[in-house]
């Protein structure tokens, strides 16, 4: 079993928490369900969690509510943390680099508080 958090910053903020609270009661829910689903689920199906390619070990978290894309970046610590680090609404087929990138400076960040090199 997986456990999700997400990611924290130096300054106690949470990302993933203010995304959320931009969300309708509908698609909030959704994303609950999804995250409830990578958690209990020892194989997650791909369409709700995929690792990205060319990434710094970054796997995205998918969900989608009527015509709406949502991705959930973050990465595992250890075997069954799954940190999310970054959230958005995707609009084009490819993930969005700055994106990707964002998500990396927060795994980096993280690790650093952590005191552990990835």
């Amino acid at each position: 079993m997986k456990e999700v958090i997400f990611y924290e910053t130096a300054s106690g903020q949470k990302p993933i928490d203010g995304f959320l609270e931009t969300l309708s009661a509908k698609e909030a829910q959704k994303v609950a369900w999804v995250l409830n689903l990578v958690e209990e689920l020892d194989r997650v199906p791909s369409q709700y969690l995929k690792k990205l390619t060319n990434t710094d070990e970054l796997w995205e978290v998918r969900v989608i509510v009527g015509s709406n894309i949502y991705r959930l970046l973050g990465f595992f610590y250890g075997t069954n943390l799954l940190v999310l680090v970054h959230a958005f609404q995707k609009k084009t087929q490819k993930t969005p680099r700055q994106a990707i990138k964002l998500a990396e400076k927060r795994k980096h960040e993280y690790f650093e508080r952590k005191g552990r090199k990835r």
